[in-house]
């Protein structure tokens, strides 16, 4: 009986009660309700991010505070007074509940993932993994991430429709970090499923639908990365997940724990995003063509209209801090246990930063100051191989199909913190 209870507690607590609050926020014109609730929807929330930007560097919220200013974003992603931590209930009866009802399932949002760790937990994970995702590292893998590329797109038939999703845009990063992490092919498709399952687990609010396929595909994913490391540990290969295997420090390994946590957060991580990268690089430029035509005259600029790509359409819509003791920030105070929510895609339309902030322009020279990747020491860790990836898989998909146009049918995914198109249907033909 138990455990058919505590799911549904651990979803009551950490989804509905949490949904039914900010759907009243939302009504009542909190910014951060609003922002919740609207970011489902897959509309267009610029005037949104204009409106929060109007109410100064840090706009009061039900929660303590969001902001969609570059500066004071890059602040608080850099402030060690601000931490990757979720609302934490006291002592009183929800905190119980909490406590009776929680999970040792591995989450991406419970430790010991590197998003919700910090010092020395946290340099301690980041610093086995670093050294795969250096600039070196990445530009080794340039010319094997091409030939990933072009066998996919060698696959279909200009003739026909594809949904560019499951055909293309997904198929390219998650051949490339299941190479880089010892994967075998015939286990890859698992890893696509578990992307796709588990990307709505960073989202509070949660029906209870999918709070169960959620949870469901964790355990899946758990059992699978079980029988992974013990393959690995019987015939270990030159790839990230054998070393973290092996990886001593002080003489002290990982945890299996530690090892399900850091492996898991990778694969996923080192493939998520980048699905929506090309995808939403995809419908960029097929909305803009006069953007693709810059870039067939002058292909040297891919690499800026990737981050441009990242700027005007983020993978990651916003990220949140709590806040550990009273502090300032742009003369507020922010109070400890405060959430403050910084709003990345906003931070990227601030016209302080960028002039004329709506337009698209794959020339813009200050394209890289965008903060799709995070700041301070959580800082995306893949993100020079997301740009190898968005930079290659774009460029290579528009050479070899001039004509790709876009369909009707396209549907934006229905998460909150992951931005992306679950289904993009484009001809390829002219």
């Amino acid at each position: 009986m138990t455990d058919h209870v505590k799911p549904a507690v651990r979803w009551g607590i950490g989804h509905a009660l949490p949904r039914a609050m900010l759907h009243m926020a939302a009504r009542r014109g909190d910014l951060q309700g609003r922002l919740t609730v609207e970011a489902t929807t897959g509309a267009d929330l610029t005037g949104l991010f204009d409106e929060i930007r109007s109410h100064g560097p840090l706009a009061a919220t039900t929660v303590g505070h969001t902001t969609a200013r570059h500066a004071f974003v890059k602040e608080i992603l850099s402030d060690d007074a601000f931490v990757t931590a979720r609302p934490r209930f006291g002592p009183g009866m929800l905190g119980r509940l909490a406590t009776w009802s929680a999970t040792d399932l591995t989450h991406p949002v419970q430790p010991p993932s590197m998003l919700v760790t910090e010092p020395p937990a946290h340099t301690r994970y980041r610093k086995l993994v670093t050294r795969v995702f250096t600039a070196r590292a990445v530009e080794q893998l340039r010319d094997r991430t091409q030939q990933i590329a072009d066998e996919l797109l060698d696959g279909l038939d200009p003739a026909n429709p594809i949904e560019a999703i499951d055909a293309y845009c997904g198929l390219l990063p998650v051949t490339v970090i299941s190479e880089i992490l010892g994967v075998p092919q015939q286990e890859r498709a698992t890893v696509l499923a578990f992307g796709g399952a588990a990307a709505p687990s960073l989202d509070m609010g949660l029906s209870w639908r999918v709070f169960r396929d959620v949870e469901s595909a964790l355990i899946t994913f758990d059992a699978w990365l079980s029988r992974h490391f013990e393959a690995l540990r019987a015939e270990p290969g030159d790839n990230l997940l054998s070393r973290l295997i092996a990886a001593r420090e002080d003489g002290v390994g990982l945890t299996e724990r530690e090892l399900k946590s850091t492996a898991g957060l990778v694969l996923a991580a080192g493939f998520e995003t980048t699905v929506n990268l090309i995808g939403n690089g995809i419908a960029l430029l097929t909305r803009h063509p006069e953007q693709l035509e810059i870039l067939r005259e002058r292909p040297e600029l891919w690499g800026n209209a990737v981050d441009e790509i990242l700027r005007v359409d983020p993978p990651v819509l916003m990220t949140g801090r709590m806040c550990t003791r009273d502090t300032t920030i742009a003369g507020t105070t922010v109070l400890r246990g405060q959430l403050v929510t910084t709003v990345l895609a906003g931070a990227n339309r601030d016209p302080e930063v960028f002039e004329n902030p709506a337009a698209f322009d794959v020339t813009r020279p200050n394209a890289r100051d965008h903060v799709s990747f995070g700041a301070g020491r959580h800082y995306c860790l893949g993100a020079q191989l997301a740009r190898m990836e968005g930079e290659i898989g774009l460029r290579t998909i528009f050479t070899r199909f001039p004509g790709l146009r876009p369909l009707s049918g396209a549907r934006r995914r229905p998460t909150r913190i992951l931005r992306g198109f679950e289904r993009l249907p484009v001809a390829l033909g002219g």
